[in-house]
């Protein structure tokens, strides 16, 4: 079923249901019962549920919004402390695919010295629209709380910087000569089958005028480790264009819109109070518990409600 398709059945099971909560809140008031307010308010949520998803169809119509996501997790200063942090974030947006239906493929990790990770990077498929919700992640987060690593018991504030790229699939027309980039081989770190430790299979590609480096290494060989690598390469570097193009069109008008991707987005404190707060858009909650393990499709919808 097409696009277009998934949005005319989607629109007429919200007509449906409209319908359906109609009649019941018409018995209602001829038959007031606590089995019709149920079916009222169970009625009320699943419309609540399915209009959202309307709403993320329509609005998420951008180029590469219906593209796979390729999201890379890197710890910033603080040693320890950061590479946890990253370790949270990455079961967080695990948690968070696992309740939306996404599939994860781990594409590369680089653990921590001795705890936590240092860098992740992983593939999220399938479902509705992956690049399209994920994209508003893309940014550094930041976590206060008691390090359970200082024996002090000090509060400490850690950095993680969450980068989403679209996973392009016609990548033809980015073409990158052998002498614009530095291939490196190296041993596989992380799990990823009987080759890992034991031949130097993991590939890093760095593009060496923009600096943007990739690697992969739990593909089975070197050579599909260096065509997944070369295929998140291209990925984004077609971003990167889009980015620049949208720039000189913006100023072409008059106007400059401020990209923010490298800027703090979301704070996540643990102490002195709880509270997980989106600096974009000022969306907050106080369930910690609940965002750390994987709720944080409101902060999404919020998000993008707010970027139309």
């Amino acid at each position: 079923m097409g696009s277009v398709e998934k949005r005319i059945a989607l629109l007429d099971d919200l007509e449906k249901r409209y319908k359906e909560l109609k009649e019941y809140i018409d018995l209602f008031k001829d038959e007031e019962s606590i089995s019709i307010a149920e079916e009222i308010s169970e009625n009320l949520r699943e419309l609540k549920v399915k209009t959202e998803d309307c709403f993320v169809q329509t609005i998420l119509s951008g180029k590469y919004d219906d593209c796979d996501a390729i999201v890379s997790l890197h710890a910033g200063a603080g040693g320890t402390e950061a590479q946890d942090w990253v370790q949270m974030l990455y079961r967080m947006y695990t948690r968070f695919c696992e309740r939306e239906g996404y599939k994860v493929k781990v594409l590369d990790v680089l653990a921590g010295d001795d705890a936590g990770i240092k860098s992740v990077s992983f593939l999220i498929s399938g479902g509705e629209k992956p690049y399209g919700c994920l994209k508003s992640e893309h940014g550094v987060h930041r976590l206060v709380r008691i390090s359970p690593f200082d024996s002090n018991k000090r509060r400490h504030t850690s950095f993680a910087s969450v980068d989403v790229t679209p996973k392009v699939d016609d990548v033809d027309e980015i073409e990158i000569k052998p002498d614009e980039i530095r291939v490196d081989v190296y041993r596989s770190s992380g799990a990823g089958g009987q080759h890992v430790n034991t031949t130097d299979s993991a590939v890093r590609i760095t593009h060496l005028e923009t600096g943007i480096v990739v690697t992969c290494q739990n593909e089975r060989s070197q050579i599909q480790n260096r065509e997944t690598a070369m295929a998140m390469l291209k990925s984004k570097l077609i971003i990167r264009k889009e980015e620049a193009d949208q720039i000189k069109l913006d100023q072409a008008k008059g106007s400059l819109k401020k990209i923010e991707w490298g800027s703090q987005i979301r704070s996540y404190v643990f102490c002195p109070y709880t509270m997980v707060k989106d600096h974009r858009t000022n969306y907050e909650t106080s369930d910690v518990t609940g965002v750390m393990d994987g709720d944080i499709k409101d902060f999404i919808l919020d998000y993008l409600k707010k970027s139309v």
